[in-house]
């Protein structure tokens, strides 16, 4: 998934918090390909290659990621789900659409922090007066571009009940 306009060593394009932070999002069968990545104790472990597969089946059919949108969700501690946003869709892949409200929140830093980060959102979430049926996680960029970038991005979208 080379971004276009990119230098070679950054593939990821850089992300903008301010569009996710705090905010309200409101989707009506918006269309992801879905895979399947095997972990341990949430660390995955096929990650790349479950995005291989994704981004193989996206040029085969000629279509695109436009915000580079991929969720997880950690069905397990020795599964997870990956979402990738589409803009058709793919023959041959498992197309998903999801509706709904969902609540979005950007954090900052090193993935160890996720489950501090998970305890704020369900807070905020508390707060807000809104209670959630799932979650889903979005690392905005690979490791090699949130180094390049100077910051991990991980946006937890919470869908609302």
């Amino acid at each position: 998934m080379n971004a276009e306009n990119q230098p070679e060593d950054i593939c990821c394009p850089k992300f903008d918090p301010a569009l996710w932070d705090g905010v309200e999002h409101y989707w009506t069968d918006k269309l992801f390909v879905k895979d399947k990545v095997n972990t341990f104790l949430h660390m995955p472990l096929n990650f790349s290659a479950a995005m291989v597969r994704l981004n193989k089946a996206l040029e085969g059919a000629g279509a695109s990621s436009p915000e580079w949108l991929c969720l997880s969700d950690h069905r397990s501690s020795w599964a997870m789900d990956v979402y990738l946003a589409v803009d058709r869709e793919i023959p041959g892949a498992q197309n998903v659409k999801l509706s709904g409200k969902l609540l979005s929140k950007v954090y900052e830093g090193s993935y160890n922090k996720t489950g501090s980060w998970v305890k704020d959102f369900e807070k905020s979430a508390q707060e807000k007066g809104v209670k959630m049926e799932k979650k889903y996680f979005w690392y905005t960029t690979c490791p090699k571009c949130a180094k390049k970038y100077g910051k991990n991005y991980v946006v937890i979208l919470g869908q609302l009940a």
